[in-house]
Parts: C-alpha cells; structure tokens; sequence
C-alpha cells in the first residue's frame, strides 16, 4: 500500500521519488540479496530496476509516454 501526503502537506517541489514498503518472503530476499552482492548494487536498486522491466512488459506504451 503506498500512502501519498495530502495536497497541503506536499512542498512546492514534487519528490524525484516515492518511498514505499515492502515485505518479501525470507527466501526471496536472500536471492535478491545474493543478486545484489553479484551486482555490486543495493537491494533496492535490483527491485527498482525488476519493477521498471516488469512495468514495461506489461505495458509497453507506458514506457513510451513518460519519456
């Protein structure tokens, strides 16, 4: 669940980015942890980086228009 500020609680400038919670099971995490190690990146850049491609597979055109 991604909980948003309320408009007058939001500053001039939008955030770059939103800040969410996530839980993964105990085995899960440790092959993204693994997967991280390999790749020499932290874990949230490994479940950044699978949510843009799993975004992408799903709706091609999304990706065109936010570039």
């Amino acid at each position: 669940m991604v909980t948003k500020a309320k408009p007058s609680e939001r500053s001039k400038a939008e955030p770059k980015s939103t800040r969410t919670s996530v839980s993964f099971p105990p085995q899960l995490y440790d092959t993204l942890e693994l997967i991280a190690k390999e790749k020499k990146v932290s874990v949230a850049w490994v479940v950044r980086d699978a949510t843009e491609k799993y975004v992408a597979d799903q709706w091609p055109l999304f990706q065109e228009s936010t570039q």
